[in-house]
């Protein structure tokens, strides 16, 4: 069974369900878990290190942060969390560790994000809940 087959039929442990770096309800709904995985897009510098891989394939951390301008505590914390989430995987090369988009999906769900934004851009640039907590 998969991880997310196991939280949704209860057969996940009290010590699973603690051990990532985000917390869940003791049994977290589909909802929950589907809003979470979205919420991993929420940061503009997680889109465009997942733009960048999607463009340019698999990179090394270093060609990441020359690329995107970002301090390597903040990438590394963003590229952990689009790890732990499923949308990057990792290979290391001796001292160097490279990180590719995981699954074709996600660049699939970044192109229909713009494809939807073509239609809406304007609303979406105009949008004052979506940047309040509880939106």
């Amino acid at each position: 069974m998969s991880g997310y087959a196991d939280m949704m039929t209860g057969n996940v442990s009290a010590s699973a369900s603690v051990r990532g770096p985000f917390l869940l309800p003791r049994q977290p709904t589909e909802p929950d878990l589907v809003a979470k995985y979205f919420k991993v897009l929420s940061d503009p510098a997680r889109v465009r290190v997942l733009e960048l891989l999607r463009e340019r394939g698999e990179l090394s951390v270093g060609q990441l942060t020359e690329a995107l301008a970002l301090g390597r505590t903040n990438l590394s914390n963003h590229l952990g969390c689009l790890r732990w989430c499923g949308f990057v995987q990792t290979r290391r090369e001796h001292r160097t560790v490279y990180y590719r988009v995981a699954d074709a999906r996600v660049s699939e769900l970044l192109a229909l994000g713009r494809a939807l934004l073509e239609d809406n851009a304007e609303h979406v640039a105009a949008c004052r809940r979506v940047e309040r907590k509880g939106c």
